[in-house]
Protein backbone atom coordinates (compact mmCIF):
# COMPACT_ATOMS: atom_id res chain seq x y z
CA UNK A 1 0.00 0.00 0.00
CA UNK A 2 1.27 3.39 -0.77
CA UNK A 3 -0.79 5.07 1.80
CA UNK A 4 -3.24 6.85 -0.48
CA UNK A 5 -5.97 8.36 1.88
CA UNK A 6 -9.51 7.02 2.32
CA UNK A 7 -12.10 9.02 2.78
CA UNK A 8 -15.12 7.32 4.37
CA UNK A 9 -18.90 8.66 3.97
CA UNK A 10 -21.06 7.44 6.28
CA UNK A 11 -25.00 7.83 5.52
CA UNK A 12 -27.78 6.50 7.54
CA UNK A 13 -29.21 4.03 5.72
CA UNK A 14 -28.65 2.26 2.90
CA UNK A 15 -31.30 4.13 0.80
CA UNK A 16 -29.82 7.89 1.75
CA UNK A 17 -26.15 6.30 0.85
CA UNK A 18 -27.96 5.48 -2.75
CA UNK A 19 -28.98 8.55 -2.86
CA UNK A 20 -26.15 10.21 -1.79
CA UNK A 21 -24.12 8.57 -4.51
CA UNK A 22 -27.01 9.07 -6.97
CA UNK A 23 -26.39 13.09 -6.67
CA UNK A 24 -22.54 12.68 -7.18
CA UNK A 25 -23.27 11.29 -10.44
CA UNK A 26 -25.95 13.39 -11.63
CA UNK A 27 -23.09 16.27 -10.67
CA UNK A 28 -20.23 14.83 -12.65
CA UNK A 29 -22.67 13.89 -15.65
CA UNK A 30 -23.78 17.71 -15.72
CA UNK A 31 -19.69 19.03 -15.54
CA UNK A 32 -18.58 20.76 -18.74
CA UNK A 33 -16.67 18.51 -21.11
CA UNK A 34 -17.11 17.18 -24.86
CA UNK A 35 -15.95 13.17 -23.91
CA UNK A 36 -18.27 10.99 -22.48
CA UNK A 37 -18.11 10.11 -18.55
CA UNK A 38 -16.72 6.20 -18.19
CA UNK A 39 -18.46 4.52 -15.14
CA UNK A 40 -17.30 0.98 -14.07
CA UNK A 41 -20.68 -0.87 -12.91
CA UNK A 42 -20.67 -3.38 -10.34
CA UNK A 43 -23.15 -6.24 -8.89
CA UNK A 44 -24.88 -6.66 -5.47
CA UNK A 45 -27.29 -5.56 -3.37
CA UNK A 46 -25.94 -1.73 -2.26
CA UNK A 47 -25.28 -1.05 -6.06
CA UNK A 48 -28.64 -2.37 -7.05
CA UNK A 49 -30.60 -0.03 -4.46
CA UNK A 50 -28.37 2.77 -6.98
CA UNK A 51 -29.92 1.68 -9.65
CA UNK A 52 -33.30 1.90 -8.42
CA UNK A 53 -32.71 5.06 -7.29
CA UNK A 54 -31.15 6.30 -10.75
CA UNK A 55 -34.21 4.83 -12.44
CA UNK A 56 -36.67 7.34 -10.77
CA UNK A 57 -36.74 10.63 -10.92
CA UNK A 58 -35.21 13.07 -9.88
CA UNK A 59 -32.23 11.16 -11.45
CA UNK A 60 -33.71 9.48 -14.53
CA UNK A 61 -34.27 13.07 -15.62
CA UNK A 62 -31.65 14.94 -14.42
CA UNK A 63 -28.64 12.61 -14.95
CA UNK A 64 -27.40 13.55 -18.42
CA UNK A 65 -27.57 9.90 -19.49
CA UNK A 66 -26.41 10.42 -22.98
CA UNK A 67 -22.98 11.38 -21.73
CA UNK A 68 -22.22 8.20 -19.41
CA UNK A 69 -20.34 5.07 -20.92
CA UNK A 70 -21.21 2.26 -18.79
CA UNK A 71 -18.75 -0.82 -18.59
CA UNK A 72 -18.22 -3.15 -15.93
CA UNK A 73 -15.82 -3.75 -13.63
CA UNK A 74 -16.77 -7.85 -13.05
CA UNK A 75 -19.03 -10.85 -14.26
CA UNK A 76 -20.17 -14.27 -13.94
CA UNK A 77 -19.60 -16.81 -16.44
CA UNK A 78 -23.11 -16.90 -17.21
CA UNK A 79 -25.39 -15.89 -19.69
CA UNK A 80 -27.12 -11.62 -19.25
CA UNK A 81 -30.44 -13.50 -18.42
CA UNK A 82 -29.10 -15.33 -15.92
CA UNK A 83 -30.11 -14.35 -12.19
CA UNK A 84 -26.30 -13.90 -11.40
CA UNK A 85 -25.23 -11.72 -13.89
CA UNK A 86 -23.87 -8.59 -12.74
CA UNK A 87 -25.50 -6.91 -16.43
CA UNK A 88 -28.51 -8.61 -15.71
CA UNK A 89 -29.24 -6.67 -12.48
CA UNK A 90 -27.97 -3.55 -14.05
CA UNK A 91 -30.50 -4.12 -16.63
CA UNK A 92 -33.27 -5.01 -15.29
CA UNK A 93 -33.38 -2.20 -12.74
CA UNK A 94 -31.85 0.59 -15.34
CA UNK A 95 -30.04 0.34 -18.44
CA UNK A 96 -33.36 -0.77 -19.58
CA UNK A 97 -34.48 2.53 -18.79
CA UNK A 98 -31.40 5.10 -19.37
CA UNK A 99 -29.85 5.88 -23.40
CA UNK A 100 -26.32 5.34 -22.00
CA UNK A 101 -24.35 3.51 -23.95
CA UNK A 102 -23.12 -0.24 -22.11
CA UNK A 103 -20.41 -2.70 -22.97
CA UNK A 104 -21.46 -6.19 -21.53
CA UNK A 105 -18.86 -8.59 -20.22
CA UNK A 106 -19.28 -11.98 -21.62
CA UNK A 107 -18.00 -13.49 -19.18
CA UNK A 108 -19.77 -16.84 -20.56
CA UNK A 109 -17.09 -16.76 -23.30
CA UNK A 110 -14.14 -16.04 -21.52
CA UNK A 111 -13.19 -13.00 -23.75
CA UNK A 112 -11.10 -11.05 -21.17
CA UNK A 113 -8.74 -10.32 -23.97
CA UNK A 114 -11.33 -8.99 -25.95
CA UNK A 115 -13.10 -7.04 -23.26
CA UNK A 116 -9.84 -5.29 -22.41
CA UNK A 117 -8.75 -4.20 -26.27
CA UNK A 118 -12.41 -2.64 -26.38
CA UNK A 119 -11.32 -0.51 -22.98
CA UNK A 120 -7.86 0.40 -24.39
CA UNK A 121 -10.11 1.62 -27.69
CA UNK A 122 -12.73 3.36 -25.90
CA UNK A 123 -10.83 5.48 -23.41
CA UNK A 124 -8.29 7.51 -24.87
CA UNK A 125 -6.73 8.94 -21.04
CA UNK A 126 -3.66 7.44 -20.01
CA UNK A 127 -1.97 6.98 -16.65
CA UNK A 128 1.62 5.05 -17.28
CA UNK A 129 -0.47 3.40 -20.53
CA UNK A 130 -2.81 2.57 -18.79
CA UNK A 131 -6.58 3.55 -19.63
CA UNK A 132 -8.27 5.58 -17.24
CA UNK A 133 -11.74 5.47 -15.81
CA UNK A 134 -13.94 8.54 -15.04
CA UNK A 135 -15.07 6.16 -12.20
CA UNK A 136 -15.37 2.85 -11.03
CA UNK A 137 -18.01 1.34 -8.22
CA UNK A 138 -16.63 -1.63 -6.27
CA UNK A 139 -17.89 -3.23 -3.06
CA UNK A 140 -16.47 -5.41 -0.46
CA UNK A 141 -17.33 -9.24 0.29
CA UNK A 142 -17.39 -10.96 3.74
CA UNK A 143 -14.00 -12.24 2.84
CA UNK A 144 -12.38 -9.23 1.66
CA UNK A 145 -13.17 -9.46 -1.88
CA UNK A 146 -13.49 -7.14 -3.94
CA UNK A 147 -15.04 -7.33 -8.07
CA UNK A 148 -13.88 -10.75 -8.55
CA UNK A 149 -10.42 -10.30 -7.00
CA UNK A 150 -10.84 -13.13 -4.56
CA UNK A 151 -8.09 -14.44 -1.47
CA UNK A 152 -5.56 -16.53 -2.78
CA UNK A 153 -6.25 -16.50 -6.65
CA UNK A 154 -4.43 -15.90 -9.79
CA UNK A 155 -5.78 -12.30 -10.65
CA UNK A 156 -4.42 -10.92 -7.54
CA UNK A 157 -0.78 -11.14 -8.93
CA UNK A 158 -1.54 -9.84 -12.40
CA UNK A 159 0.38 -6.84 -13.35
CA UNK A 160 -0.15 -6.81 -17.49
CA UNK A 161 -3.25 -7.94 -18.50
CA UNK A 162 -6.28 -5.41 -17.21
CA UNK A 163 -9.41 -7.57 -17.82
CA UNK A 164 -8.27 -11.57 -16.74
CA UNK A 165 -10.15 -14.55 -16.19
CA UNK A 166 -10.24 -15.89 -12.66
CA UNK A 167 -10.81 -19.24 -11.47
CA UNK A 168 -12.17 -18.83 -7.74
CA UNK A 169 -12.11 -22.22 -6.50
CA UNK A 170 -13.86 -21.09 -3.01
CA UNK A 171 -16.76 -19.96 -5.36
CA UNK A 172 -16.58 -22.90 -7.33
CA UNK A 173 -16.72 -20.74 -10.40
CA UNK A 174 -14.78 -18.68 -13.21
CA UNK A 175 -15.17 -15.12 -13.20
CA UNK A 176 -14.33 -12.41 -15.39
CA UNK A 177 -12.80 -9.27 -13.52
CA UNK A 178 -10.79 -5.80 -13.93
CA UNK A 179 -7.63 -6.04 -12.56
CA UNK A 180 -5.34 -3.96 -9.62
CA UNK A 181 -3.29 -1.65 -13.02
CA UNK A 182 -6.66 -0.86 -14.09
CA UNK A 183 -8.95 -0.45 -11.29
CA UNK A 184 -5.70 1.82 -9.47
CA UNK A 185 -5.01 4.19 -12.85
CA UNK A 186 -8.97 5.47 -12.24
CA UNK A 187 -10.05 8.81 -11.29
CA UNK A 188 -12.05 7.80 -8.97
CA UNK A 189 -12.78 4.46 -6.84
CA UNK A 190 -16.01 4.46 -5.07
CA UNK A 191 -16.48 1.20 -2.57
CA UNK A 192 -20.17 0.98 -1.70
CA UNK A 193 -20.56 -1.20 1.48
CA UNK A 194 -23.94 -1.72 3.25
CA UNK A 195 -25.86 -3.59 6.10
CA UNK A 196 -24.64 -5.11 9.40
CA UNK A 197 -23.99 -8.27 7.39
CA UNK A 198 -20.62 -5.87 6.94
CA UNK A 199 -19.64 -4.90 10.05
CA UNK A 200 -17.53 -7.10 10.90
CA UNK A 201 -15.60 -7.23 8.04
CA UNK A 202 -15.36 -3.33 8.02
CA UNK A 203 -13.64 -3.19 11.23
CA UNK A 204 -11.02 -5.89 10.25
CA UNK A 205 -10.37 -3.68 7.02
CA UNK A 206 -9.85 -0.36 9.25
CA UNK A 207 -7.63 -2.43 11.63
CA UNK A 208 -5.46 -3.69 8.74
CA UNK A 209 -5.40 -0.38 6.93
CA UNK A 210 -3.89 1.27 9.78
CA UNK A 211 -1.63 -1.57 9.84
CA UNK A 212 -0.39 -0.89 6.32
CA UNK A 213 -1.30 -4.31 6.27
CA UNK A 214 -3.17 -5.17 2.51
CA UNK A 215 -3.65 -9.06 3.05
CA UNK A 216 -7.06 -8.56 2.22
CA UNK A 217 -7.98 -8.03 -1.96
CA UNK A 218 -9.74 -4.79 -1.25
CA UNK A 219 -7.35 -3.44 0.55
CA UNK A 220 -5.05 -3.61 -2.07
CA UNK A 221 -7.04 -0.86 -4.19
CA UNK A 222 -4.86 2.28 -3.82
CA UNK A 223 -5.39 4.65 -6.93
CA UNK A 224 -2.08 6.04 -8.16
CA UNK A 225 -3.23 9.47 -8.48
CA UNK A 226 -7.64 9.25 -8.02
CA UNK A 227 -9.41 9.50 -5.07
CA UNK A 228 -10.82 6.77 -2.66
CA UNK A 229 -14.34 6.94 -1.28
CA UNK A 230 -15.15 4.02 1.23
CA UNK A 231 -19.70 4.85 0.96
CA UNK A 232 -21.24 2.98 3.77
CA UNK A 233 -24.62 3.23 5.52
CA UNK A 234 -24.47 3.31 9.45
CA UNK A 235 -25.11 -0.51 10.19
CA UNK A 236 -21.88 -1.90 7.39
CA UNK A 237 -19.95 1.78 9.28
CA UNK A 238 -20.65 0.61 12.82
CA UNK A 239 -19.98 4.17 13.85
CA UNK A 240 -22.33 7.62 13.96
CA UNK A 241 -19.17 9.46 11.45
CA UNK A 242 -19.99 11.31 8.36
CA UNK A 243 -18.05 12.27 5.71
CA UNK A 244 -18.77 15.35 3.03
Amino acid sequence: MSGATVREIVLPDRGALARAVAERIMELSQQPGDGPLTIALSGGSTPKALYETLSRPPFVEAVAWPRLELFFGDERAVPPDDADSNYGLAARTLLAKIPSPVHRMVAESGEAEAYEHLIRGRIHKRRAEIPVFDLIFLGVGDDGHTASLFPGTRALEERERLVAMNEVPQKNTRRMTFTYPLINAADRVWVLISGAEKRDIVGRLREKRAQDDASFPILRVDPSAGELVWWLDAAAAGTPRRGT
